[in-house]
């Protein structure tokens, strides 16, 4: 994909192909040992445009103990590359409990870019029937929000889609959806296609704040224990 002509004001490092680019499409890939053994690898994630041009690059990095003990809660770096390897984007996920009956230790996840500098954050909401989420930027104000349904199953064939709404909630924004795969690679892996829609004139810091999103959301939601499905009803 050409680095656009008239580069943003103050654009970090790396984002400039987000400036005009209204849609992404995160690919997880498979991974064959967790397929057939259960046995949590780190997670690896293939990011393009609307037109199929890979854009970004996403590798999980923590420890196989982390990894396996702490299933869907476990705590991970990210870091997003460039189609030259060169990192622009760092996520920082901590361990936290995402269940409503802990309210004071709820899910995050921070957004870098370049890495070491701050752009947004994403703060998981107390709810108790659908998943809520708060977007701030880097002086930690609130941007937008997003919200989940009460049903998250994808088993049924059709996209689960979390909305992307103004931050008064009034007006939905964008979406993230979580796209159906296949029947099988629903069943044995933890392995999600994921469609993020934004406007294509929002900030390019938000841009990358939304795909931090996009990974805490399949992550809490959509990440099997021992290829057991976690999809569920609530939050509790």
């Amino acid at each position: 994909m050409p680095i656009p002509q008239a580069i943003p004001q103050n654009c970090p490092n790396g984002l400039q192909y987000l400036s005009t680019i209204n849609q992404l499409l995160v690919k997880q890939q498979v991974e064959i040992i967790e397929a057939l053994l259960g046995f949590e690898t780190n997670n690896k994630y293939t990011i393009k445009n609307n037109v199929g041009q890979k854009v970004f690059y996403a590798v999980e990095d923590n420890d196989c103990c982390t990894r396996n003990c702490c299933g869907p809660i476990r705590p991970f770096e990210m870091k997003i590359l460039d189609n030259y390897k060169n990192e622009v984007i760092h996520l920082s996920r901590p361990l936290a409990c995402q269940s409503c009956l802990f309210p004071c230790c709820l899910q995050s996840i921070e957004v870098f870019s370049p890495p070491g500098c701050l752009v947004g954050i994403v703060e998981q909401d107390w709810s108790i029937l659908t998943p809520m989420f708060t977007i701030r930027n880097a002086a930690h104000e609130e941007v937008l929000k997003i919200e989940g349904p009460i049903c998250r199953y994808s088993i049924c064939g059709g996209d689960v889609e979390f909305k992307i709404l103004s931050k008064d909630k009034t007006t939905v924004v964008g979406r993230i959806s979580k796209q159906w795969s296949g029947l099988l690679r629903e069943v044995f892996t933890d392995a999600d296609f994921f469609g993020i829609s934004f406007p294509i004139d929002l900030d390019v810091r938000m841009k990358a704040v939304m795909l931090g999103a996009c990974f805490l959301i399949d992550v809490m939601f959509y990440e099997k224990r021992g290829n057991v499905e976690d999809d569920g009803i609530g939050l509790c």
